[in-house]
């Protein structure tokens, strides 16, 4: 995300023609928007995307559990 924002910011200022990026080459300014495409295509090749959402449903999971034993007055075991 942070590649497509600084994409969009340099994009927006080389079409405005603001401050240096207006002299920039198109392909500097247009350059994060490929990045992006790289880091998304190893992301989900290497599973790097995958392990972050079942690490995020697990923490969701066992936020609910400890919620639900506390509302039931059971303690956590040691």
């Amino acid at each position: 995300m942070y590649l497509l924002g600084l994409g969009i910011v340099l994009l927006t200022l080389k079409y405005l023609e603001i401050g240096p990026v207006a002299l920039w080459e198109w392909w500097w300014v247009l350059s994060p928007f490929a990045a992006a495409v790289v880091w998304w295509a190893w992301a989900d090749w290497s599973g790097f995307s995958k392990k972050a959402v079942v690490k995020k449903e697990n923490q969701r999971k066992q936020a609910r559990i400890d919620k639900n034993r506390q509302n039931l007055g059971v303690q956590k075991r040691r």
